[in-house]
């Protein structure tokens, strides 16, 4: 996957830039409030159909300008494509691939692309909704239904909650709450099994970079946690997730009614990360964690293009300055031998081999420069 050219048009500080970008690494270098990262963020949303930084598409928008422009051009296995994305303060968004319109649900999967930025060395110590956010967007990117089954089970997650609210304030009857099992059970099944699996072939990956990382010191493993089961439990229950949801909604119909929430479901579980055996997020140094999230991510990388066929754009913005010197070598190790494509935001030259790594950008007042 390649992409060839971005053009942005009233898009965050850029009031009209085309970029054009070659193979391999380039890296957008220049101070902090300059637009580098938009120009991630910009690639990120056309990948995903949002962004990682806002819920508001208007904050996309430049500054007193009514309507925004994003326009992607890339190659995948050979094919070129198109997306544009047209942002309107008083409406909303339009998407077209290749000159026709198409649904949210139609786009995730065009284009791939993996972020990596200093809020994901926190993805180990941090609350278990960034794990799973990680899991959804990856697997979201590789099976469209996924994205679809999770759309959906969000929807009736909300509204099963609103239902046990209005049961604990007898507005409803306890009834109906199985009628809303009946509909979730389903796709909460297909989303634990398609996480767990992810997990297990992520988890061959992650080990293999994680021992060159610490030269021969450290084993990483990955391991799915299913909500209200034991560890052995988590890894070995995909033909049994049917009883034992419903199981557990029964279970817990009580309490969910008292708290107004459902206690069981993807939308609890986690992902853990150890190392020889224990858990990063409670014994892991800081620089293991730093580590395992560095690992994690090349695993990802390697993840998508054994599913696809090819490697995804890799994002990296600003962890240059994150990383220690060790770390930061690995990384672009990694990136220059396997030829993947990435976009690279830095405030520093100097974190980079001297004349010896891609081909840099420098960024200044929403305006790119080409070396």
């Amino acid at each position: 996957m390649k992409i060839k050219r971005l053009e942005l048009k009233n898009f965050r500080n850029y009031r009209e830039e085309k970029i054009e970008l070659p193979s391999g690494a380039s890296v957008f270098l220049g101070q902090n409030a300059q637009g580098k990262t938009n120009i991630l963020e910009a690639v990120y949303y056309a990948a995903l159909g949002r962004s990682h930084r806002t819920s508001a598409d208007v904050e996309l928008v430049r500054w007193e300008e009514r309507e925004a422009l994003l326009s992607l051009d890339f190659f995948r296995m050979d094919a070129e494509n198109q997306l544009e994305f047209r942002f309107f303060r008083e409406s909303r968004r339009k998407i077209f691939r290749n000159g026709a319109p198409i649904l949210m649900k139609d786009l995730v999967g065009t284009v791939n692309v993996v972020l990596f930025s200093p809020e994901d060395l926190l993805l180990v110590k941090g609350a278990p909704a960034g794990r799973r956010r990680f899991l959804d967007m990856e697997i979201s990117q590789i099976d469209p239904s996924y994205f679809y089954d999770l759309a959906v089970y969000t929807r009736l997650l909300s509204q099963r909650n609103t239902l046990l609210k209005r049961v604990r304030d007898g507005e409803a009857d306890e009834s109906e709450i199985p009628l809303w099992d009946v509909q979730m059970i389903p796709r909460a099944v297909n989303l634990i099994r398609k996480r767990i699996e992810a997990v297990k072939k992520m988890d061959g990956f992650a080990s293999r970079t994680h021992r060159e990382i610490s030269g021969g010191k450290e084993n990483l493993s990955l391991r799915y946690e299913l909500h209200g089961a034991d560890g052995e439990e988590s890894g070995s229950m995909t033909k049994d997730l049917f009883s034992w949801y419903n199981e557990k909604l029964a279970e817990s119909i009580r309490l969910d009614i008292m708290r107004g929430v459902t206690r069981f479901g993807p939308h609890r579980d986690d992902l853990a990360l150890l190392v020889n055996g224990a858990d990063l997020r409670s014994y892991g140094s800081q620089g293991q964690q730093r580590t395992g999230v560095l690992s994690l991510k090349l695993a990802e990388l390697a993840f998508f293009r054994e599913e696809t066929g090819e490697y995804p754009i890799l994002l990296l913005d600003d962890v240059m300055s994150e990383l220690d010197r060790d770390r930061r070598e690995k990384l672009l190790s990694f990136i220059r031998g396997e030829k993947l494509q990435a976009l690279i935001t830095a405030t520093d030259e100097a974190y980079f081999p001297s004349g010896s790594f891609g081909n840099f950008f420098d960024v200044s007042h929403g305006t790119v420069t080409a070396r």
